[in-house]
């Protein structure tokens, strides 16, 4: 690719799947007419989101995300990133890229990190020990190297899908007993789902931390992590980096910034929100850069160019029964630019 700028969009597909296949135990197939609703949908947005990068999730069948780029006109322009055999059996994290972006092979990482940890005897004699067993994403995370220009960098790019913050249900678990904790199900559960999504936010961030420490290697992660820009979840992510340095003198060499914030500093206002959930606005659809989009950054190579949400359709009051998703999308743009 020979232009200057750089786009890509994270775009929660709100289980897309082909029509009377299984979804979640408790959650409805779509119908023909329910299909065709949200092909149509997500068609538009992906028309008036385009951009150089989409990075998906919910997706249940390639054939699916197939159908949506040929409704939209955007096949020819696109290669579609989906595990072989996709076919409505487990959710997983996808991508479109244009046409000559990719370099390699993209893979989906499962596992954590061998070297993941989550173990402490205590800090002092009053902190009792702690363990966390879990050593797997829940929705794999895709791996795709890109390079938007041909004379320049490679740039990594994670596409994620965190646990959400609903609470995990603990009915069918071995050791619940109804009498003791049907009571405590929600809080007891949302701990496991607070727990089980810190540890995803470790193992992706000692994942990015090892390919760009020391390295100047770009890097983003991009996609749904359930968690707002300030929560312990993307502060994990992103190591809390400084902000403002100004004349190129910041960045943290395994920091990462967010898109939400590097657009806060070019508006007067912060109307950012990507979902609702009884009437709170939160930005769960995050997209984080390591330092060389960073524009006060030494070592800036692709400034920020700005960031777009598309997120009416959150007001609907019934998503099945117009096709819109439950998650805004969002654009975040990039001019090459280096310091």
């Amino acid at each position: 690719m020979t232009k200057q700028t750089f786009s890509l969009t994270t775009f929660n597909l709100y289980n897309l799947n082909e029509p009377e296949l299984p979804l979640y135990e408790k959650t409805t197939p779509w119908t023909v007419e329910e299909y065709a609703l949200k092909q149509t949908f997500t068609a538009r947005l992906l028309r008036e989101m385009a951009a150089d990068l989409f990075a998906f999730q919910e997706l249940w069948h390639g054939q699916s995300l197939q159908n949506a780029f040929a409704a939209a006109g955007m096949n020819d322009d696109y290669d579609l990133i989906v595990p072989d055999d996709h076919t409505g059996k487990r959710i997983v994290c996808a991508a479109a890229a244009r046409k000559g972006l990719v370099v390699g092979t993209p893979v989906w990482i499962e596992s954590f990190p061998e070297t993941f940890k989550l173990s402490s005897r205590g800090e002092d004699s009053q902190t009792p020990q702690i363990a966390v067993s879990v050593d797997r994403f829940s929705r794999p995370v895709l791996h795709l190297t890109i390079k938007p220009l041909s004379n320049g960098p490679e740039i990594h790019v994670y596409v994620c899908h965190f646990k959400s913050k609903g609470p995990t249900k603990i009915y069918r678990e071995p050791w619940y007993e109804k009498d003791s904790h049907a009571k405590h199900a929600e809080s007891i559960g949302s701990a496991l789902s607070t727990i089980r999504r810190t540890a995803e936010a470790t193992a992706l961030k000692m994942i990015v931390t090892d390919k760009i420490k020391e390295t100047d290697i770009p890097a983003i992660i991009v996609g749904d992590v359930n968690d707002g820009d300030l929560s312990n979840t993307v502060n994990i992510l992103t190591g809390q980096p400084r902000y403002l340095m100004g004349l190129s003198l910041g960045g943290g060499d395994a920091d990462l910034y967010t898109a939400q914030t590097l657009q806060q500093y070019r508006s007067t206002r912060d109307v950012y929100y990507t979902h609702i959930h009884q009437n709170i606005r939160e930005s769960l659809d995050q997209i984080l850069v390591s330092q060389e989009f960073y524009d006060n950054s030494r070592k800036r190579i692709w400034a920020f160019d700005g960031m777009d949400i598309a997120n009416d359709h959150l007001n609907s009051e019934n998503h099945r029964a117009d096709g819109s998703n439950d998650h805004g999308i969002v654009r975040a743009r990039f001019r090459y630019d280096p310091a």
